[in-house]
């Protein structure tokens, strides 16, 4: 089981809380589409010959600013190069503002089954506040005209804790996505990152957030509301109803090797970890030339046994006893003292050797992890 990241470094617009690689210069963009499937090729013994992709995943930037018959040839050259499987989840990112019923039937037609709609609120106060290009009109909209062209295997974003928002709007903005029957959701406490406008105005002391008591009851209202809705709480930031979890995402949680195509995007091979150079023209001049532009991070057992605490631990499946001592049995003895007290806690909780965050560790997951990661080598 692997996956496939191709990494559209577009956008429209820079919104204000976003520090992920992309640019709004979009000249560029056919070009792009020549050196994505150049690298395909350049990839294609990444992964071992017995290897089947069962995840093919658009992301950015915006992967709806390219043209159907881009994703299409994109489409086509990993199954050229790839084992693809006959059930391949093959999901599209896409901006409510690009969505048109051409389009939606153009996606359904190359063979994409699943849409992640980047709505992040449902308020347009909010979407202002973000510098977002549509309206929650527009979202609405592109959603009932997804659901009504047959695609039934949606996900949408949504961003709480945002500059003035309150409970009440939280609360509306759930009650929609409930009224849309969306089969999966990313929710996400808005991050400030440094490189942003967002970043720049609460350095300035400019930026009206929420208390950590505020952001608790966001936190708690979504749980409540995704619960109604028969939702499973499946990763901290991630519901989904039964059939719908992201099969892409959880490969990446549950350590599955993925390999990331573009500019700035990330690998893992099951070893290794590797990414590309974060700038549009230096990595296509690279490809170009068919050089490398990848950097390699070689794993060592401190950065396994960290990275499985990381990802597991937010999830459903939860970090294993017995995999934890097989990964390091001396970084396990290390941990073991916290895990108990932590458990004794009540922050985790343990069912036959499997253990999981409970409702007062969820919030603080961050915290958690801290005091477990290793940060010596002791093997």
């Amino acid at each position: 089981m692997a996956g496939v990241y191709l990494h559209i470094p577009y956008c429209k617009v820079k919104c204000h809380y976003c520090d992920f690689h992309f640019s709004v210069q979009t000249d560029s963009k056919g070009r792009m589409v020549d050196s994505l499937v150049q690298e395909i090729e350049q990839q294609k013994a990444f992964f071992s010959l017995d290897t089947i992709v069962n995840t093919i995943y658009f992301g950015g930037g915006t992967p709806s600013i390219i043209t159907p018959e881009e994703l299409n040839l994109l489409i086509k050259q990993v199954y050229k190069n790839f084992a693809v499987s006959n059930k391949v989840e093959i999901t599209v990112e896409c901006n409510p503002d690009d969505l048109n019923e051409v389009k939606l039937r153009a996606y359904r037609d190359i063979g994409i089954n699943r849409l992640s709609i980047g709505v992040q609120s449902f308020n347009d106060a909010s979407l202002k506040e973000m510098n977002r290009a549509h309206t929650s009109e527009e979202a609405i909209r592109s959603i009932r005209m997804a659901q009504e062209i047959g695609f039934d295997n949606i996900t949408i974003d949504l961003i709480y804790g945002v500059p003035n928002q309150t409970i009440a709007d939280w609360e509306k903005e759930l009650d929609q996505m409930n009224q849309l029957n969306i089969p999966h959701l990313s929710a996400y406490c808005l991050t400030i990152e440094p490189n942003t406008v967002f970043g720049h105005r609460k350095q300035k002391g400019d930026l009206a957030l929420p208390t950590d008591r505020e952001y608790l009851s966001f936190f708690n209202l979504l749980r409540k509301k995704t619960a109604e809705a028969n939702m499973e709480h499946y990763e901290i930031s991630n519901f989904a109803k039964s059939g719908y979890v992201s099969q892409h995402n959880s490969a990446y949680w549950r350590g599955k090797p993925y390999l990331g195509i573009g500019p700035s995007a990330h690998s893992f091979d099951g070893k290794n970890r590797s990414w590309n150079i974060a700038n549009n023209f230096k990595y296509m001049a690279a490809i170009e030339k068919n050089e490398s532009c990848r950097e390699l991070e070689v794993l060592k057992t401190v950065d396994r046994f960290n990275d499985y605490l990381i990802t597991r631990l937010r999830t459903k499946w939860g970090i294993d006893r017995a995999e934890l001592n097989q990964i390091s049995a001396n970084y396990y003895a290390d941990i073991t003292p916290t895990l108990n007290q932590l458990l004794k806690d009540e922050k985790l909780m343990e069912e036959d050797g499997i253990i999981n965050l409970t409702p007062k560790g969820l919030f603080i997951s961050d915290a958690i992890l801290e005091d477990l990661f290793c940060l010596e080598e002791s093997d």
